[in-house]
């Protein structure tokens, strides 16, 4: 079972699930702007990633970013509360199964979970 965090005005996100409903894969879609991330989600997310920097997770281009005063280098602790506050900020599509998770960023690599 593949969960993916998903945006569908997003056309990388809309990518992303499409190539995994074509592998056939059991997906359960979360639209994270309505239903958003806690904390700890999104700190076992990073975990299953690798454990990236967490601006590699972030959408640092979106207004809200600037308007809370964050950088690419704030405290990571900062952004992660960021995020759980405002999922926007959020780089979408992460797909998750198990304790493996990726960044569709480019969308195939979604196939990295099948």
């Amino acid at each position: 079972m593949i969960t993916l965090w998903h945006n569908p005005r997003c056309s990388k996100s809309r990518q992303a699930l499409a190539l995994l409903e074509e592998a056939g894969a059991e997906i359960t879609v979360r639209r994270y702007l309505e239903d958003a991330p806690t904390r700890t989600e999104i700190e076992a997310v990073r975990s299953a990633m690798g454990t990236p920097p967490v601006i590699d997770m972030m959408r640092a281009g979106e207004k809200i970013f600037k308007e809370l005063g964050l950088t690419k280098t704030s405290d990571e602790d900062a952004l992660i509360a960021a995020m759980a506050a405002h999922p926007i900020l959020i780089e979408r599509p992460v797909a998750i199964c198990d304790d493996h998770a990726v960044i569709g960023r480019p969308p195939e690599r979604v196939r990295d979970l099948l």
